[in-house]
């Protein structure tokens, strides 16, 4: 188990709801009944934190968490963020806004889709927009979790100087972003998240490909020479060892694989059984220098 806020006991290991949408992220999932009965599945297997975002979808992510599992298990944590806009189909057409009407209407246009009073953990999903200092909009966060409507606030999308910044606003008790066996490039956030005493979320903890590129758990033959050989040792498969990886970094450190199948789901979780030696956390150290080798 984790503990987010200092309130909130979760698994190490959450659920990724962002590809229960449309293709490129729009719209309704095309298998409806499905998804509702994959999110089901996923509590009953042992999952206790959702991750999603006003986004997806947008909004039918969100929408479709409602109906699977409202109302909420006592247990179970749903996570949401807010700022991105999305212009069309075209993933293309991602924007982000960040002034304060905004990024209220966002939290509470949420909080409704959800069906809850308070969300339990929302984040700021970018720290990129540039009509309102970022200050501002951490400042905005702050205000409504004073006033009840958000319990704890996390950054998404953010460098270390911003989660510098806002933690002199307001307590932060999570940072997602974007970490793998190969995608290094945010680890100098990882380290400032896990300083500062706040929870590492990565999200596509399991694709092997560098940010930017499609999911991928297959992963160029470089990165299969090391993993293959830990994972059958293990009697597991690559994924669950990219998994183990990083639980095995801290504990602190919160993976929110997504997928659309129970079984990988379960499989997901199993992830947390695994211990690696520290030869094997040696070996998986060295992809990154693999990979530059590679090339």
């Amino acid at each position: 188990m984790i503990t987010l806020g200092g309130d909130l006991r979760v698994g190490r290991i959450g659920y990724g709801a962002m590809r229960l949408t449309g293709p490129n992220l729009w719209g309704e999932y095309a298998d409806r009944d499905g998804g509702i009965a994959l999110l089901r599945q996923a509590v009953e297997a042992g999952v206790t934190l959702i991750d999603t975002a006003d986004v997806y979808g947008p909004h039918t992510n969100e929408l479709l968490i409602r109906e699977a599992l409202h109302p909420y298990p006592a247990h179970l944590v749903i996570a949401t963020k807010g700022g991105f806009v999305r212009g069309g189909l075209e993933v293309s057409t991602f924007d982000v806004i960040g002034n304060a009407n905004y990024l209220r209407q966002c939290a509470y246009m949420s909080a409704r889709r959800l069906g809850v009073e308070q969300i339990d953990l929302y984040y700021l999903h970018s720290g990129w927009a540039k009509d309102a200092s970022f200050e501002d909009q951490v400042g905005t966060l702050a205000e409504l979790r004073q006033e009840g409507l958000i319990r704890h606030i996390g950054l998404s999308n953010v460098t270390p100087d911003q989660l510098h910044a806002a933690r002199q606003i307001v307590d932060i008790v999570a940072v997602t972003a974007h970490v793998n066996v190969v995608a290094r490039q945010q680890e100098p956030l990882l380290d400032a998240t896990l300083e500062a005493g706040a929870v590492f979320v990565p999200w596509q903890p399991v694709s092997l490909s560098v940010p930017g590129s499609p999911t991928d758990t297959g992963g160029p033959d470089a990165v299969r020479r090391v993993l293959e050989p830990i994972a059958s040792r293990h009697g597991a498969t690559s994924s669950q060892i990219a998994l183990a990886w990083l639980l095995a970094r801290s504990p602190r450190i919160m993976p929110v694989p997504g997928t659309t199948s129970i079984a990988h789901l379960r499989e997901n979780l199993d992830a947390q059984d695994i211990e690696l030696s520290p030869e094997d956390i040696q070996s998986l150290n060295s992809i990154a220098a693999a990979l530059v080798h590679a090339a």
